[in-house]
């Protein structure tokens, strides 16, 4: 039994977070499910670089161009993106039918731009989850204020959905919230909850990237040799901390009263997938947001580089609920030390919309310009 198996017993899923048109060809996907993959995920930036990055995709760019030169690049975008979760959902359909509904699922989400807009982003989510046409696909959702309503009209129409760019515990109730509204919606509609699923996708390292940073600000201005090195005592460490409470919150709204309600009547918790979980400092263990948050009904989605670690040397225990009492005391710290975790964790929400309308602006030039190119050699 490899260590991916290893984790799913112990209650966390492992998914992949990439996707490209020569790893499903490949067969290469293929291979990673039969070692114990549970799920896929992507974003824009990643289509960015498998669209623009490679010649994969030009015989269907020409397929689509030749069969209605009208098409917008926007539709092109679309176009490419639901091949390939499509073919991604079906290499994972034995999974979805395995684990009946827990894991198996492939994440596509809504156009950036729609982030701060809630009607854009329920009807493309409507689209979306139309036009894949596959029960294991997820939506994906940021958790702007915007969203959250999104969040709730999508649960309630029976559309699975994976909440993205979730940096704070506050953000992360009310992601939970609203995923309970929408089955509560669906319950009194008369409609059935067992199939609808979701996930809540708490992003992790950035956190230590940005905390870390102002950190080393304050320390660089420091003259006490003792309170720089209490300062540099607390860094690395705020993410795993942060997400230990999330995860604290996950167990209190699952098995309170309200969720039972739910439960009784087919309803599955949304679990928290942690995300983000590439050590981005070279300086920390390359498995820091992996082996540091291992948890029973959790899932992990992971770059292809933290994914070839954990198989070389991931570890199975479980450790999310270790050291709780240091974790909320280095949360206590924070404040004191000059760092405000709130504004740095908003921060992080606007930088992640921020940073994937910028992948999908840059997918939309490169598109339009290969579009161009293809058109003038045919």
């Amino acid at each position: 039994m490899n260590v991916l198996q290893q984790l799913e017993q112990q209650g966390q899923s492992i998914w992949y977070d990439n996707i490209s048109r020569a790893i499903l060809r490949q067969g290469e996907l293929q291979r990673m499910v039969d070692e114990g993959v549970l799920g896929l995920t992507s974003n824009p930036t990643i289509f960015d670089k498998a669209i623009s990055g490679s010649a994969e995709y030009d015989d269907q760019i020409r397929e689509l161009v030749s069969a209605d030169p009208a098409i917008d690049v926007a539709g092109l975008i679309q176009a490419l993106m639901v091949e390939d979760i499509r073919a991604a959902a079906d290499v994972l359909c034995p999974v979805y039918d395995r684990t009946r509904g827990r894991d198996g699922y492939v994440s596509i989400e809504v156009t950036p731009s729609k982030a701060r807009d809630t009607d854009g982003t329920v009807a493309e989510v409507r689209e979306l989850w139309s036009r894949v046409g596959r029960p294991n696909t997820m939506i994906k959702i940021p958790a702007t204020r915007e969203g959250l309503p999104a969040i709730a009209q999508a649960i309630r129409a029976g559309i699975n959905i994976n909440v993205t760019l979730i940096f704070s515990e506050a953000r992360y109730r009310e992601v939970a919230d609203a995923y309970q509204s929408g089955l509560e919606q669906r319950l009194r509609d008369g409609k059935p909850l067992g199939h609808v699923a979701s996930v809540a996708s708490v992003f992790v390292s950035r956190i230590d990237t940005l905390v870390d940073a102002q950190l080393d600000t304050l320390i660089a201005g420091e003259r006490d040799p003792a309170e720089a090195a209490r300062l540099r005592g607390l860094r690395g460490k705020a993410a795993v901390a942060n997400t230990q409470m999330i995860y604290q919150a996950f167990k209190e709204i699952f098995s309170s009263p309200r969720f039972a309600v739910m439960q009784a009547a087919g309803g599955v918790p949304q679990r928290p997938l942690w995300g983000s979980t590439g050590a981005k400092n070279p300086a920390y263990h390359d498995l820091l947001y992996v082996d540091s948050l291992i948890g029973p009904h959790t899932v992990n989605t992971v770059p292809p580089q933290t994914y070839a670690a954990i198989i070389d040397h991931g570890r199975a225990e479980p450790t999310i609920e270790k050291n709780l009492a240091e974790a909320r005391r280095l949360l206590e710290l924070l404040p004191g030390a000059g760092i405000r975790l709130t504004h740095v964790l908003q921060t992080l929400e606007d930088e992640g919309v921020a940073a994937f309308e910028k992948s999908f602006d840059g997918l939309y030039a490169n598109l339009a310009q290969k579009k161009g190119m293809l058109r003038a050699v045919s």
